[in-house]
């Protein structure tokens, strides 16, 4: 779905927010020093930098303010290819680091901007990193310019407008990645080109030169009727008023003529917009850039597309190649291209097997739950995130077993830590968000690996986070909502990666390199080979908790972004860190992975004396079932596996529950088999349990590998294969039923908040006969319905059944549908008979006590998708006895609100769901003959 922007309750808080920045005005102060806080529903965060913490800093520790100039009018973004020239890491080098672009490379210095076009790859002398480095052909630049520092003076999603002044002189450059071209605005003297060797002229046009410098191409120009002169290694140009130039790299002197039609359409802005469709399962990026003709009559301009790009687009493609650390990339013309790709799912959990020693699991589960540190010890944003993202892991896994209890203490512990770092008051409060003004940026104290005082990795720390409050959600829908923690938990995710352009607390997409296909892990990019991304692995996470997260809320805003960037991260994932189509890694490289991905190249390398477990595992981790992307492609995660074992030497020892993990995506009846001889005596890595790798891998055992083949029409899916058999997966995040189709004819209907799992060949035929058209008006008889499984039927069930009605997890959902089971009817018409809604509800919440079950009846009554009539009765108090309990509509309404009128192809719908307790509760509706099931009457009839 494409989106326009759209106001959520951020919207509400904003002018209070800015007025307390401002002027603290509007907040409760505490005693000096003052703590600025900011309430966003329940929660809150502070605009008072914490005593004895720090924000960004140089090397030194020294406060470092952005890098901008006066009319810089944007939120401040890090984490990205050029983030060097506007946070300034080192205090004497105010120009900022290499700049690697691709095809093309910079630097900033005072006199002008170095300009390369790294085409050849070296190996460094211990073989780990391949790098294409920057080394530059030509300086471009203002005769006399001698500026004391770069600045930014704004940015588009992958293109950055730099300045170098030195209050005489100026020089404006625009570059970005794919782009060939340096678009230049001067004043102040004639644009000056030294290069770094004697060059060759081989072109001289009127206004524009042609030339080669170290074996490169460049073509020069400036306005027309402007002569280039000089001589030796210096060309100038007097541009006068008009004041610009350019400068592109050619693959060759040959396409001079191809590219200086485009030589003043100069690029002002470049902008992703992308549209998911799930029932198509399809993902359509264009990228685009605005281009604003100097002279001439030009629109649109070259642009380079990384291999993640060409290889998905149907873009016509030119002759036109240049070469980059990421691979070959190809050339088309105009103002944007498109690339259209899969969405293969994005799972919560996997299923919980039968085969699965359920016992086992509880064990495991309470072995956790007993721990005496269940935290192991963790205080800062990434090792609570670690824990957070390891106890959630293992709620879905306990409700699966029935083991609600368990169930409900994990979550118990997911509320208490997450309110905690939620929530910026409290004496002795140590855990609590941050807002930068300055910078933009939400900060998480205590903190770690640089996030506070160089920005970085917010998308590996926050995703945990993320992934925790989607959990609670999906069993506490009000946990989440508006009036209590939803805004921070959004707040946390948005500084990582925002997709509302409007919100101007946080930059766009902060953690995610629209073009690049993936985010960069430093906030100042600090580095001679550019930003880097370590672990790709936990950027994915982030994103499908996001799309995860989106889809309980309702947001699709939220939902698509999070889908976006899995997908895309996914398609560039394999290929720059696994060289998975066999063209980015130089053929003289020895390794089949790196750890890391540099502006310039790639290492086999970490950020710590690793092990090669470690190496190779920091791209799989944290294993859930988002993780799935790791197995798309069988035959590739098999041949990453081969390629661990045969480094090693042996197998894998240390992080051995993350490598069973992946191992389990080509062979999963191996990496179980490995897990059953070591299950008593491994060490789990730190953010891994023994019950989730033994129900990932007991799962995968006997669904089998990912059938990327087969798609589905919801977010929220997944397809395995073993032996021919598929089993169909799905989750739905909405509080009403719905029937997931998939691409090969199969179908399966999955209730409200619930994981379904069905088994077949699927489809085997592409066209069945459908039967007779449902009558979309057909009687609804004497009104008199009766429940099954989420359906509403004019006949009774005579076989003994009942539906679980999940717990309430401790919370108070009265007058709330909260993960409701739902029941519904559609296409039906009756006259209405004046009387009142009536039903007979046998409920039972076994020898649990305070437990509370709630009912609500809509109706819609012309079918259009909005309820005209909706009822909500006062609970039912169950008792600690087991057996059934009546409970109807005697309870009395608690509310009711819209009239009734006649159904003519209309819905009745039925949620019950529970107000208060700790325990699940049932619902029968099936009965033999002589015993009461549920029933439901409305008041219509034929």
């Amino acid at each position: 779905m494409s989106h326009a922007p759209r106001s959520r309750w951020w919207r509400a808080t904003a002018s209070a927010t800015t007025a307390a920045l401002v002027c603290g005005a509007v907040l409760t102060l505490q005693s000096a020093p003052a703590a600025a806080q900011v309430r966003l529903g329940a929660g809150s965060y502070t605009t008072t930098l914490p005593a004895g913490e720090s924000g960004p800093s140089d090397n030194t520790g020294a406060p470092v303010a952005p890098k901008v100039t006066d009319d810089f009018d944007q939120p401040v973004a890090t984490n990205d290819w050029w983030s060097s020239l506007i946070f300034q890491r080192y205090p004497d080098n105010p120009y900022g680091e290499n700049l690697y672009a691709h095809p093309l490379s910079f630097k900033a210095r005072a006199g002008g901007l170095e300009i390369g076009h790294p085409d050849s790859p070296e190996i460094v002398a211990d073989g780990l990193k391949y790098q294409y480095p920057h080394s530059p052909d030509l300086v471009l630049g203002v005769q006399g310019l001698d500026a004391p520092a770069a600045e930014v003076a704004g940015y588009g999603d992958w293109t950055v407008t730099a300045d170098l002044s030195d209050g005489s002189r100026q020089l404006r450059t625009t570059i970005g990645q794919g782009l060939p071209f340096v678009y230049a605005d001067v004043s102040g003297g004639p644009v000056r080109v030294e290069f770094t060797a004697q060059p060759t002229v081989w072109r001289r046009s009127g206004s524009a030169v042609g030339v080669t410098v170290n074996g490169r191409h460049y073509a020069l120009f400036a306005p027309s009727g402007t002569a280039w002169s000089g001589s030796g290694t210096v060309l100038t140009a007097d541009v006068g008023g008009a004041g610009y130039a350019s400068v592109a790299a050619l693959p060759d002197p040959a396409d001079f003529d191809t590219y200086a039609p485009y030589a003043y359409s100069f690029v002002t802005d470049s902008r992703l917009t992308y549209d998911y469709d799930p029932d198509s399962a399809t993902l359509t990026s264009r990228y685009g850039v605005t281009t604003e003709a100097r002279e001439g009559s030009a629109r649109g301009t070259l642009l380079a597309l990384y291999p993640h790009h060409w290889k998905e687009t149907r873009t016509p493609l030119t002759d036109l190649e240049y070469a980059s650390p990421r691979g070959p990339m190809r050339v088309v013309e105009g103002d944007h291209f498109t690339t259209e790709l899969t969405t293969r799912g994005i799972l919560p959990n996997l299923p919980t097997v039968d085969s699965a020693d359920h016992q086992r699991l509880r064990t495991l589960i309470d072995a956790e739950l007993d721990a005496a540190d269940p935290w192991k010890g963790a205080t800062d944003t990434y090792w609570t995130g670690k824990a957070l993202g390891r106890l959630a892991q293992l709620v879905p896994i306990a409700d699966s077993i029935g083991y609600d209890s368990g169930r409900d203490a994990l979550l118990d512990l997911l509320r208490s830590r997450m309110e905690d770092w939620l929530t910026a008051e409290g004496a002795g409060d140590d855990a609590r968000f941050y807002y930068d003004e300055q910078w933009n940026t939400l900060i998480g104290f205590p903190s770690s690996f640089g996030a506070d005082t160089e920005l970085n990795d917010h998308d590996f720390h926050y995703g945990y986070f993320v992934t925790a409050a989607a959990t609670i959600a999906r069993y506490d829908r009000a946990w989440i909502g508006a009036d209590r923690w939803g805004p921070m938990v959004e707040t946390v995710l948005r500084d990582a990666n925002n997709p509302d352009r409007d919100d101007e607390r946080f930059p766009w997409m902060r953690s995610f390199s629209p073009y690049a296909g993936h985010g960069w892990a430093s906030g100042h990019a600090g580095f001679a080979a550019g930003n880097n991304q370590e672990s790709s692995s936990e950027a994915m996470h982030f994103a499908a908790s996001t799309a995860l997260l989106g889809s309980l809320l309702g947001d699709e805003e939220l939902r698509d972004v999070g889908v976006y960037m899995h997908t895309t991260q996914a398609s560039a994932m394999s290929r720059y860190w696994q060289n998975s189509d066999g063209d980015t890694f130089p053929d003289d490289y020895s390794h089949d992975v790196v750890g890391m991905v540099w502006g310039d190249g790639g290492d086999h390398r970490i950020w710590w004396d690793g092990t090669t477990e470690e190496l190779y595992g920091i791209n799989y981790l944290p294993i859930t079932a988002g993780s799935l992307y790791l197995g798309h492609d069988t035959d590739h995660a098999a041949a990453m596996h081969r390629s661990l074992v045969a480094e090693l030497g042996r197998q894998p020892e240390t992080w051995r529950d993350i490598h069973w993990a992946h191992q389990a995506l080509s062979d999963p009846d191996a990496a179980l088999t490995a897990f059953e001889s070591q299950w008593r005596s491994y060490e789990p890595e730190s953010g891994s349990s023994k019950a989730h790798t033994y129900q990932w891998l007991s799962a995968l055992a006997e669904v089998g590998t990912v059938d990327a083949s087969v798609t589905a029409d919801t977010p929220h899916y997944a397809v395995f294969t073993d032996g021919g058999t598929r089993t169909y997966t799905a989750f739905n995040a909405t509080d009403r039923p719905i029937t997931v189709a998939f691409s090969d004819g199969a179908t399966l209907t999955v209730q409200p908040g619930q994981l379904a799992t069905g088994r077949g060949d699927g489809g085997s035929d592409p066209d069945p006969d459908p039967g007779p058209d449902p009558d979309p008006g057909s009687g609804i008889g004497d009104g008199v319905l009766h429940l099954g499984d989420g359906t509403l039927s004019t006949s009774a069930n005579p076989a003994e059944s009942s539906v679980d009605i999940p717990a309430a997890g401790g919370a108070n959902h009265d007058g709330t549908p909260t993960n409701p089971a739902v029941f519904e009817i559609s296409g039906v018409s009756g006259d209405f008979t004046g009387q009142s809604t009536r039903f007979t509800l046998p409920v039972d919440s076994g020898a649990s006590v305070a437990n509370a079950v709630q009912a609500r009846v809509s109706y819609d009554l012309d079918g259009d998708g909005s309820f005209d009539r909706v009822e909500t009765y006062h609970y039912f108090a169950t008792n600690d006895l087991p057996g059934w309990e009546t409970y109807s509509h005697t309870q009395g309404l608690r509310s009711g609100t819209g009239d009734f009128g006649d159904l003519d192809g209309g819905t009745v719908r039925l949620e019950l769901w529970s107000a208060l307790g700790h325990q699940a509760s049932q619902v029968r509706t099936g009965a033999p003959d002589g015993e009461q099931a549920a029933v439901l009457t409305v008041p219509f009839e034929d």
